[in-house]
């Protein structure tokens, strides 16, 4: 007798088995629940025959390596077998004057496994059992389910192991998918979810060791782990599933607390798995959002930097944040002007090499700029020397005329110490500004790539015209910002000044300093 003939052989003889033992265990499991209480003694006979019946057959088989004595083995069993048949039919009987259908019919799926043995037995005659290739049938758990059920999916030729396993893991809690062979599986688990395969190895139409082959070759199923239950017990059997990706080993028929500790490993291990995959998918995606979130800040960034070369930081930030309604778009506002300029610079200018301009207007702006934004002040433009800044524009302030008052003596302090550096080079140099209060027309003023942000009106002109009056040291400001500042400053009269674009002398004032 060939390995592979053998082998089959032995699966035909533990299979049988494997149903009266199965059954007879669910039928006592039911007895002890009082369904009915009368069948108890029988069933226990009966499972024990069972027992008595399988020790006889390992031993033969594991005696006569690569040969099976079917007539030792006859006479060996005999006894137990029949006692079993009798055994069974009587306690079916018996089930079914007490009104027990299910335990009629399982009484008689362990006669007909009884019989299904004794026909190998006396025949040796290998016939695969009848099944059906179609057969798919999903088992609902058992409301009250524990909180470690799983999907599980069992994959058997033999309609009665699938039955009575199924219904087992039905009593623990499970969801049961059953399928009726290898192809049957594959396509099940590609539509469904399932936690947990229990996988013969014989089967017709595709074996076991293909499908676990197909299982770990598939991205989407390889972490679905697998548990080999097989009438097959070689070890080259056992090594090569395990070797192919499969969790474990049960041969059949399986103890039925072992198959429930190595479904339970397989379950627990299959949750911290799907936990890791979820958490490494959440990790992926908050990954993802925090590269796109920098993305979007270092544009912004970006794009903050740009503007600040055109416009004030304060309505650069407001363009960027989306924080004003269009701030661009032309609106009017009371706003305090302050132009300032350096006087004697057109006469430096002329003499002056153009290095030595530059140096001096980069250190002036530097220091000027300092302080704008120190006040919070928005610079309009620079013109050479001179320079316009308001306040309570984009972004209202409190107190623009004392702002716009506290920045000028800032600025006149620090020229000062400028004035000196500079006079040691040699250049006639000095400071002025003039202040003016009043409502003006603000916006973007300029063209499509190059925008400047401007105000227009009589308050402008008149900051600019007090400034051009003003001699070196002042600050000039008009009666509307002394109305505003008058409690903190120490100013002199400058009387009324004949201004440039103004039909009537305007009143003026030069700042001394703070009141003590």
């Amino acid at each position: 007798m060939d390995r592979a003939t053998l082998a089959h052989l032995r699966h035909e003889l533990r299979t049988p088995l494997n149903h009266i033992i199965g059954y007879s265990e669910m039928l006592i499991e039911d007895v002890a629940g009082g369904d009915p209480a009368a069948l108890g003694p029988g069933l226990r006979q009966i499972h024990a025959d069972a027992q008595r019946l399988l020790s006889v057959i390992n031993e033969l088989v594991h005696a006569n390596a690569g040969q099976i004595d079917l007539q030792r083995l006859s006479a060996e069993v005999s006894g137990p077998l029949r006692s079993i048949m009798a055994g069974a039919e009587a306690l079916r009987l018996q089930a079914q004057r007490a009104g027990g259908q299910q335990a009629s019919q399982d009484l008689e799926r362990i006669a007909v496994a009884a019989n299904a043995l004794q026909s190998v037995i006396t025949n040796g005659v290998v016939t695969p059992t009848e099944q059906s290739t179609t057969e798919t049938a999903a088992i609902v758990a058992a409301a009250g389910a524990s909180a470690e059920a799983g999907v599980i999916l069992v994959v058997d030729d033999n309609s009665a192991n699938r039955e009575m396993l199924g219904r087992r893991l039905e009593r623990e809690g499970h969801q049961v998918q059953l399928a009726a062979g290898g192809r049957e599986a594959l396509d099940l688990l590609q539509a469904r979810r399932v936690d947990l395969v229990l996988l013969d190895v014989m089967m017709p139409d595709l074996d076991g060791y293909a499908v676990l082959q197909q299982l770990k070759a598939n991205a989407k199923l390889r972490d679905i782990p697998v548990l080999m239950i097989s009438a097959v017990d070689e070890i080259s059997s056992v090594v090569r599933c395990i070797e192919l990706g499969a969790e474990d080993y049960l041969p059949k028929p399986f103890d039925p607390v072992l198959l429930r500790a190595r479904i339970g490993a397989c379950l627990e291990k299959k949750r911290l798995r799907d936990r890791e995959v979820e958490h490494l998918q959440a990790l992926a995606e908050w990954s993802k959002t925090l590269e796109h979130r920098v993305a979007e800040q270092v544009a912004l960034v970006e794009r903050l930097g740009r503007l600040k070369r055109f416009f004030s930081p304060q309505l650069a930030e407001l363009i960027v944040a989306g924080g004003a309604d269009d701030p661009l778009k032309t609106h009017r506002r009371e706003v305090t002007v302050c132009f300032l300029d350096l006087s004697g610079f057109t006469a430096f200018a002329e003499t002056a090499e153009p290095e030595e301009v530059m140096s001096v207007l980069r250190e002036y702006h530097a220091e000027m700029g300092k302080l704008i934004m120190e006040h919070e002040g928005t610079l309009e433009r620079f013109t050479g020397d001179g320079m316009m800044i308001f306040f309570n524009d984009p972004v209202p302030v409190a107190n623009p005329g004392e702002r716009a008052v506290r920045m000028a003596l800032a600025m006149r302090e620090r020229v000062a110490e400028l004035i000196g550096k500079w006079r040691k080079l040699g250049y006639e140099l000095d400071f002025r500004i003039g202040i003016a209060l009043g409502y003006a027309t603000i916006g973007a003023i300029g063209f499509e790539g190059r925008w400047d942000y401007g105000a227009i009106g009589s308050v402008t002109n008149l900051a600019a015209r007090l400034c051009g009056d003003a001699k070196p040291g002042q600050i000039l400001v008009s009666k509307r910002v002394l109305a505003m500042t008058e409690r903190f400053l120490e100013v002199e009269s400058a009387g009324e000044l004949s201004l440039k674009g103004f039909h009537r002398p305007i009143p003026a004032y030069n700042v001394l300093g703070l009141l003590s």
